[in-house]
């Protein structure tokens, strides 16, 4: 999983829907890139992206799909399994 995906997936994984701008700034990316981004991640399944209007305007919320949390899982589990083993001192 890319860095850029890795840490929006991160972001989403706690939540559940996140307003667009707000993963935006806490990715600390362009609106351009992380569409980019979401669009990738939603092709794999992983995101559920819903657009809405009000009198306000436009607003483009994000969530993690059940397949996006379990991949996030397996994902997190493997890199908590290289650290450890990076940690372990050799014999």
């Amino acid at each position: 999983m890319a860095i850029a995906r890795l840490s929006i997936v991160a972001l989403l994984s706690p939540a559940d829907w996140v307003e667009f701008g707000f993963v935006r700034d806490a990715v600390g990316t362009s609106d351009s890139a992380l569409s980019k981004q979401v669009s990738a991640l939603a092709d794999a399944g992983y995101v559920e992206v819903r657009k809405t209007r009000d009198r306000t305007g436009r607003h483009t919320h994000l969530r993690l799909t059940p397949h996006g949390r379990d991949a996030f899982r397996r994902h997190a589990s493997a890199l908590e399994r290289i650290v450890a083993a990076a940690r372990t001192p050799p014999a």
